[in-house]
């Protein structure tokens, strides 16, 4: 390898440089190009590094592109807890037993992030006026159901919610 360890003083991650490209979009006064972007975020990355980032974050459906021009600008539709869920959603698929990975994860929480938790599960749309609360012999299989057609972008009510029954 040819260089001192001062020539690159630091080395950014994948997660290090989605946030940063990430922030600078949502300060962004708009749609911006890629060079917009990597302006912001100091201009020490090359260009083909930045268009690489917003591809990705485009098919983790973090960021959003409209055609400018010849090319395109971009604008963030996740903000950095967006991305975060992305990343964990991405995790929880690769596994075969999501249910034992799910059982660990929620034992490991503190007690503030567990009571947070339950808060979230108890959607409206879920509450027992709505009637759709599960029967008791319904596992985390019932979570598979897709009662509305709207993906992941829905929002709040994504399937998680369903099988959370006290």
């Amino acid at each position: 390898m040819h260089g001192s360890p001062d020539e690159r003083p630091r080395r950014r991650g994948q997660g290090e440089l989605e946030a940063q490209v990430l922030a600078a979009l949502r300060q962004a006064p708009g749609p911006v190009t890629a060079a917009w972007v990597q302006d912001r975020i100091g201009g020490q990355l090359a260009y083909t590094t930045v268009m690489t980032i917003l591809t990705r974050l485009q098919a983790k459906r973090a960021v959003t592109r409209e055609r400018a021009g010849r090319s395109f600008e971009w604008c963030a539709a996740s903000d950095e807890a967006g991305l975060a869920a992305l990343r964990m959603r991405k995790v929880l698929d690769g596994e075969a037993d999501r249910e034992a990975v799910l059982a660990r994860f929620v034992t490991a929480l503190s007690p503030d992030d567990e009571r947070l938790l339950r808060d979230l599960l108890v959607l409206p749309e879920d509450g027992p006026e709505s009637g759709d609360a599960p029967e008791a012999g319904d596992g985390p299989e019932a979570g598979d159901g897709r009662s509305s057609g709207s993906g992941p972008e829905g929002g709040s009510g994504d399937a998680p919610g369903n099988g959370a029954g006290a």
